[in-house]
């Protein structure tokens, strides 16, 4: 007979989880209730950067991994000052405030070495975080240049194509060697930006004709 006994009793949320993270491959040891609130905090960095490519998907992890490891360095550093203020002192002054701020004061004395590492390794991070954020800034202006220049060719290429009462595909006509080999463009997003222009251009030159100021008659 099977011992059923345990199979009633709530899980202690202090049980560990270890998950593979589907775009690093590595493993994380956290507990059911930071797992969730893991996920939920890179899901949110990914949507705030929107990476393309592996790269930048990469670039945004690191990014979201750093800024986890951050939000976690202060809260241990609040609860370090929490671990001071829960304990029974000598002596209270009668005033809780003062109480709360003389406990502050002595977890710093005892505890202020560990808080200048906690502090050091908190900058050390936060310096790796503006480099990925610059690294990824750059990635992404470079891919929408990139794209910008060929949305621009292809709309020069429908432009002439019409002028000479002609059809221009893209898929049939513009090369694929011509794309930047870095960048993965698909021809549907080409051909909406390229529309987009065109018809940005003509809008612009509608414009400017309609505010041209008439000549006065001699």
């Amino acid at each position: 007979m099977i011992d059923q006994s345990n199979a009633s009793k709530p899980r202690d949320p202090r049980a560990l989880n270890a998950y593979r993270h589907g775009l690093t491959g590595q493993v994380h040891i956290l507990t059911p209730d930071d797992e969730i609130a893991y996920r939920k905090h890179c899901t949110g960095i990914h949507e705030s950067f929107a990476p393309v490519g592996g790269m930048e998907t990469d670039l945004v992890q690191a990014i979201a991994a750093d800024r986890w490891t951050l939000n976690r360095a202060g809260a241990i550093e609040g609860s370090i000052f929490a671990i001071g203020v829960g304990q029974p002192a000598h002596g209270t002054s009668g005033n809780p405030q003062v109480d709360v701020a003389l406990a502050q004061a002595r977890v710093w004395l005892a505890e202020g070495k560990n808080l200048q590492l906690l502090s050091l390794y908190a900058h050390r991070i936060q310096n790796r975080v503006t480099k990925n954020k610059k690294m990824l800034d750059d990635l992404q202006q470079q891919r929408q240049a990139a794209l910008q220049k060929v949305a621009e060719e292809v709309a020069l290429l429908s432009q002439l194509a019409e002028s000479k009462g002609e059809t221009y595909d893209i898929e049939r006509d513009y090369p694929r060697q011509a794309l930047p080999p870095q960048f993965d463009f698909s021809i549907p997003e080409i051909a909406r930006l390229a529309t987009h222009l065109i018809r940005l251009a003509e809008a612009k030159k509608l414009l400017q004709a309609t505010q041209r100021p008439l000549r006065r008659a001699a």
